[in-house]
């Protein structure tokens, strides 16, 4: 049914971690970020700002033809809205779910994308941008730690896709580990959704996409990720 075009970062865990939840049929098409898939004219089809994910519905809700989504967030909520999952039971909820799926879009994943490319990924050291984003993305733990104070989730006791948009992007950069310890509600959430199969499920997927995640950027790579 879905076609999923995706490497294994935390934009793609997102929605591998909503279709293993929904156990809607799909099939994974690798787009390889570190040999240029992106920037392959059929990809750019679909998906013209040359970012994975972006997915291919072969059996839409109205059953006319297949239709194509890019952008994880907007990606969410149209599996969301297929499903009837994931979104809130009425108008009260989504808002909720909706605006905290959006401050993870415009905030906690660009900020701390930031933080790893100046901590892990640049070619030299610039202490200001390591500290000017370090600090972003600690006060957006805070902010996100505060939300989850008598919360089991971001929007209130169930599983949404604003949980699903933001678990991916809490901690992502094993060689610039962040300090999590003051944020005992983000750590106690953390925990329970790591726990839960369908994302252990998501994220065995990274070995089976991608077996040399983890290991050092080649040259070609970090030219096709940075043009550089």
């Amino acid at each position: 049914m879905i076609d999923l075009y995706y490497w294994p970062t935390p934009n793609g865990h997102k929605i591998t971690l909503f279709l293993e939840e929904s156990g809607l049929p799909y099939t994974i098409k690798p787009v390889n970020i570190g040999k240029g898939d992106q920037f392959q004219p059929d990809f750019l089809a679909f998906s013209p700002n040359n970012k994975m994910p972006a997915i291919i519905d072969h059996a839409p809700n109205d059953l006319g033809e297949p239709i194509s989504v890019f952008e994880s967030g907007a990606i969410l909520v149209y599996l969301a809205n297929k499903t009837g999952r994931f979104f809130g039971g009425d108008v009260r909820q989504k808002v909720e779910v909706n605006q905290w799926l959006m401050w993870q879009m415009a905030g906690l994943g660009p900020m701390t994308g930031q933080y790893g490319h100046f901590n892990v990924y640049a070619p030299e050291k610039i202490d200001y941008a390591i500290d000017r984003y370090t600090r972003e993305v600690q006060r957006l733990l805070g902010v996100l730690d505060r939300r989850l104070a008598g919360r089991a989730f971001i929007a209130g006791d169930e599983y949404t896709i604003a949980d699903m948009a933001a678990y991916p992007w809490i901690n992502p950069y094993a060689k610039a580990p962040l300090d999590l310890e003051p944020y005992p509600e983000l750590r106690r959430w953390q925990a329970a959704i790591a726990a839960r199969p369908a994302t252990q499920r998501a994220y065995a997927l990274t070995a089976q996409v991608n077996p040399d995640a983890g290991k050092p950027l080649t040259d070609e790579e970090r030219k096709q990720l940075f043009g550089r």
